[in-house]
């Protein structure tokens, strides 16, 4: 049974990882056949680089997912603090409520988001109300329940004597929390926002309907390179892409091991002392 479950996971990470390896290939490939090497080249990432048009788009999805994930996160992190507060039937009947974005197919959330948008539009007599603000509300949207999820673990996690302790040295509620709550949950609120991040900057689905002719990301726009051939230089832009979001990933995985490793230690140091 061991030796099928190390086989199967061999596999799965092969069928994961095999198309970034030959992507990755591809973006350094002289030749525009994917099947046959032609020698190294960095042509495909100056044309890259020199496409204002696909420089254009990047820029919009940055700007969205830095956006939107610093505002998912604040939004995010107080109404964790608020779940965690709340007792009983009411915190369970919340948290199944911010579980639904999670599980709800993307389609279902692009298209009730559309039309959410159309019918303000209507109400308002706004012609074409998609675009910018469309897509950064969508985005925070379905980024704040990744950031709900982050941050409560840490608020169990955390002694509640410790803000108890604060309140009674003259902390206000509000010193209590930035001083002392907000510096525990930190790691979490770091991994929500680098998982915020990512999801927003290669979202697809949801963006295509909420997004109009005066702005969109570049997930949209690469949709459309797939209805013909691929130049070789939006390779070297998935490369790009795909490095930025594997490094925010290893990131986060650091952060996590380093917060459990300085809690264990502390745990350790209770129990000697």
């Amino acid at each position: 049974m061991k030796k099928f479950n190390k086989i199967f996971t061999i596999l799965v990470f092969v069928f994961l990882y095999v198309p970034m390896i030959v992507l990755i290939v591809a973006s350094f490939n002289a030749g525009k056949d994917l099947a046959v090497f032609n020698g190294f080249t960095l042509r495909n990432y100056r044309e890259f680089f020199s496409d204002s048009r696909l420089l254009t788009l990047l820029g919009n999805s940055l700007v969205i997912a830095v956006l939107s994930s610093l505002c998912a996160t604040m939004l995010g992190t107080v109404a964790a603090v608020g779940i965690h507060n709340m007792r009983g039937r009411l915190r369970s009947a919340i948290m199944s409520v911010t579980n639904i974005p999670l599980t709800n197919p993307e389609i279902v959330t692009g298209v009730s988001l559309a039309l959410l948008f159309a019918f303000v539009g209507t109400l308002l007599r706004i012609k074409s109300i998609l675009g910018f603000w469309t897509l950064l509300i969508a985005h925070i949207t379905f980024n704040m329940p990744y950031v709900i999820l982050s941050v409560m673990p840490k608020l169990k996690q955390m002694d509640p004597n410790i803000r108890e302790a604060a309140l009674d040295l003259g902390c206000t509620p509000a010193q209590a929390f930035f001083k002392v709550v907000l510096h525990e949950i930190m790691p979490g609120i770091i991994s929500g926002a680098i998982m915020a991040f990512t999801m927003s900057l290669d979202d697809f689905i949801i963006s295509y309907f909420v997004s109009g002719g005066s702005y969109t990301t570049l997930p949209v726009e690469i949709y459309s390179y797939t209805k013909k051939q691929i130049d070789p230089k939006v390779y070297a832009l998935f490369t790009i892409m795909f490095a930025a979001i594997l490094i925010l990933m290893v990131t986060m995985n650091l952060l996590q091991m380093r917060d459990a490793k300085s809690r264990r230690t502390a745990v350790k140091r209770r129990a000697e002392s």
